[in-house]
């Protein structure tokens, strides 16, 4: 395919997911339609089917764009193996992309999610290499809920606060967060 037609069905796509995301606003996803994205969108279902499957495809995909523009978020980390506890990254991408977030949490999307950016490394120092996973579960629950509980307010704090929120509930353990 050429790139005139590649940039042309990116853009059918962007439109597709930004009716979706709006639709899903108002409305529960049993009650969305291909019918209604393609009409908010201004495109045909043709257009919509030669992108995805059906609805659940178009959720699928676009946890799978919110997950991997994390881990880009993170990549030189991850690269290098290394972990800078850095949370503005990602306070800052979700304030960014408020609608994009409360769509994957409103879907469950989360729930799958194994985030990167928990030090492995260090909880098996921390903890005697005991229980990891339950480690994971608990910080990821946590992060998750504030994050939830930000964006049900509109994000109307600024990440530097969230963070410090965060680093005030690790304060035992403030050489985990810098």
């Amino acid at each position: 395919m050429n790139t005139k037609n590649n940039k042309r069905k990116r853009e059918s796509q962007r439109k597709i997911e930004t009716a979706f995301i709006e639709l899903l606003q108002e409305k529960e996803l049993n009650q969305i339609s291909v019918i209604a994205i393609c009409k908010k969108a201004n495109l045909n279902r043709s257009t919509f089917y030669s992108s995805y499957l059906d609805i659940y495809d178009l959720v699928s995909k676009i946890g799978e764009n919110l997950i991997n523009d994390l881990h880009e978020l993170y990549a030189d980390e991850e690269k290098n193996h290394q972990n800078t506890h850095n949370f503005l990254k990602l306070f800052y991408h979700i304030k960014e992309n408020k609608l994009f977030y409360k769509t994957y949490f409103k879907l469950g999307l989360d729930v799958n999610f194994k985030p990167s950016i928990y030090d492995k490394k260090l909880a098996k120092d921390l903890y005697n290499e005991k229980h990891i996973d339950y480690h994971i579960e608990y910080s990821k629950a946590g992060i998750t809920a504030i994050i939830k509980h930000w964006l049900n307010n509109n994000c109307d704090i600024s990440p530097e606060e969230l963070f410090e929120i965060l680093k005030d509930e690790y304060k035992d353990k403030s050489f985990i967060l810098k």
